[in-house]
C-alpha cells in the first residue's frame, strides 16, 4: 500500500495539535483530515472509508474512549491511536484492552509519531492482506464444489447452509459416486472451521489395525514396523473437520474407540500413555443402511445416535436429470483447460443421451465418460461419435426399436376406434378432441372406423 492510499483522521479539541500533525503526515505522503470534536469525527467518518484514526482521550462532550467505541461500531477494522497526556495514562491502556493499537504522549515528539504511524499502515496492510486472503478463500470454497440447478440439489444445499452454522455431527447418505465428500467439503468451507483442514480417510480402505493406527497415529516401536512416531488423522484435524467416509465398514472395536474420543475430546496413540486433547467437527457417510445395522447388531446403537444428529441424503443422478447438463458441461470445461483443448460445449442430441441414461455410477461416472469424450473429441463439440465407447447402440438398436410419437398415436385412436366400434362421437370424447379433429387424424393416419371395416 502507497502512503496516499493511507487515509488518517485526526480528532483533537486542540487546533495546533491538528495542525502540526496534518503537516507531519502530508510530508510523509498520507492523505489527511482532521476534525475538532468526536461528532465532527463522526460526521467525516460516515464519508469514509478510512485507515487510521488519531484521537484525543480528553475532549468536550463525547471522550476519546466512547468515540473508539463508536468507531469499531462502524468498521472494526479502523486502526485507532489514542493522543493522551501524562494525567490520563491509565485511561489510555483501558483504550488499548477495548482495541485502540496504541497511544502517544504529549507533547508529541515528530520521530515517535512517524514510527508509529509506519507501525501502524504495516498492520492496516497484513489487516487488508487477511481480509483479501480470507475474501478469496470465500469465493473459491464453494464455487467448485455443488453443481446443480434442480430442486433435489437446492434441498441438499438448503441443508447445507443450515448444519454449516453449528457444529453438529453430520451423517451423509448416498450412493457410490454422487458426491458424498463433496457435500462433507462444502459443509466445512461454510462453516467456522474452514480456515483449518478438513481431513479426510477411507474407513473401508483399510484393515482394523491399519485404521487404527491411521486414526491415532502410534509412537515409535509401538508396533513391528513403527520406526517413528507419527501423528493420526484425528490429531491432524484439530481446530477442523475430520470426514469418515464409509463409517459403516469399521469394526465394533473401533466404533467403541470412536465413540470414546467423542466423549471425551481426548485419545492416545497407540502405544502411547499421553492424553492428547483433541476439538474437531466430525462428518461421516455412508452407503450402508445404518438403522438396519443397528437393528442387527453389526452397528453400535449409541455411536449411530451420537453420529447421527443431523443427516443428508444425496439423490443419485437419475434423480436430479435437470443437473446433467450443467454438469457435463463443467468437466467439459475442466477437462478442456488440463488436455488445452478447444472444446467448448456439448452438441443438444448427445446431451439428450446423457440426460435419458440411468447413471448407475452417478456423478463419477458422468465425469469419466466426459473425460474420455474429451481424449477422443476432434471438433469445439462433444458429439454422439465421440460417445461412441458408451452408447454402441445408438444409431441401431434404439432408433430402430422404439417407435415414433406419430406412430404411437396413430396406433392410440385406432384402439379408441375399435372400442367404440366406429362412433366419431364417443372416440373424441374419450380423447378429448373435437370431431374435426378426430377425422382429420383418421384421415392422416388412414384409419379404419370399425373392426368391420377390416379387410377379411
Amino acid at each position: 500500500m502507497k502512503p496516499s492510499d493511507i487515509k488518517i483522521l485526526i480528532v483533537d479539541d486542540e487546533a495546533s495539535i491538528r495542525d502540526a500533525l496534518s503537516q507531519w503526515f502530508e510530508l510523509d505522503g498520507y492523505s489527511v483530515s482532521s476534525a475538532e470534536d468526536a461528532n465532527a469525527a463522526l460526521l467525516k467518518l460516515q464519508q469514509g472509508p478510512w485507515d487510521i484514526v488519531m484521537l484525543d482521550i480528553k475532549m468536550p462532550g463525547i471522550d476519546g474512549l466512547e468515540l473508539q467505541r463508536r468507531i469499531k461500531k462502524i468498521d472494526k477494522n479502523i486502526i485507532t491511536i489514542m493522543i493522551t497526556a501524562f494525567a490520563s495514562v491509565e485511561t489510555s491502556i483501558q483504550a488499548l484492552k477495548e482495541g485502540a493499537f496504541d497511544y502517544i504522549v504529549k507533547p508529541v515528539d515528530p520521530d515517535d509519531m512517524s514510527h508509529l504511524i509506519r507501525n501502524a499502515v504495516e498492520q492496516r496492510r497484513l489487516m487488508h492482506e487477511n481480509s483479501q486472503l480470507r475474501q478469496h478463500i470465500d469465493d473459491i470454497s464453494f464455487s467448485d464444489e455443488i453443481i446443480g440447478e434442480s430442486p433435489e440439489i437446492k434441498k441438499v444445499l438448503e441443508k447445507v447452509f443450515e448444519v454449516a452454522q453449528t457444529d453438529a455431527t453430520v451423517i451423509i447418505k448416498g450412493e457410490n459416486g454422487s458426491g458424498k465428500e463433496l457435500i462433507a467439503r462444502a459443509i466445512h468451507s461454510q462453516s467456522s472451521r474452514k480456515y483449518f483442514p478438513i481431513i479426510t480417510i477411507n474407513c473401508g480402505a483399510y484393515s482394523d489395525g491399519l485404521l487404527e493406527s491411521e486414526l491415532f497415529g502410534h509412537e515409535k516401536g509401538a508396533f513391528p514396523g513403527a520406526l517413528y512416531r507419527r501423528q493420526g488423522r484425528l490429531e491432524m484435524a484439530d481446530k477442523g473437520t475430520i470426514f469418515l467416509d464409509e463409517i459403516g465398514h469399521i469394526s465394533e472395536k473401533m466404533q467403541a474407540d470412536i465413540l470414546r474420543v467423542l466423549d471425551t475430546r481426548q485419545f492416545s496413540r497407540l502405544g502411547g500413555d499421553k492424553k492428547i486433547d483433541v476439538d474437531f467437527r466430525i462428518i461421516c457417510s455412508t452407503t450402508h443402511d445404518l438403522e438396519r445395522a443397528v437393528q442387527e447388531g453389526s452397528f453400535r446403537e449409541d455411536l449411530y445416535y451420537r453420529l447421527n444428529v443431523v443427516t443428508i441424503a444425496i439423490p443419485p443422478l437419475r434423480d436430479r436429470t435437470l443437473d446433467i447438463p450443467a454438469l457435463a458441461r463443467f468437466f467439459i470445461k475442466k477437462y478442456s483447460q488440463s488436455m488445452n483443448k478447444n472444446v467448448l460445449d456439448i452438441s443438444q442430441d448427445t446431451l439428450d443421451m446423457l440426460v435419458e441414461y440411468n447413471w448407475p455410477g452417478n456423478i463419477r461416472e458422468l465425469r469419466n465418460v466426459i473425460e474420455r469424450a474429451m481424449v477422443v473429441a476432434r471438433g469445439t463439440l462433444v458429439e454422439l461419435d465421440d460417445l461412441s465407447f458408451f452408447f454402441p447402440v445408438v444409431e441401431t438398436d434404439i432408433k430402430e426399436t422404439l417407435p415414433s410419437l406419430d406412430e404411437v398415436e396413430k396406433i392410440h385412436i385406432q384402439k379408441v376406434l375399435d372400442l367404440t366400434n366406429g362412433n366419431i362421437a364417443q372416440a373424441a370424447a374419450i380423447l378429448k378432441v373435437s370431431r374435426l379433429t378426430m377425422y382429420n387424424k383418421i384421415e392422416k393416419y388412414q384409419l379404419k372406423k370399425s373392426k368391420n371395416d377390416m379387410p377379411h
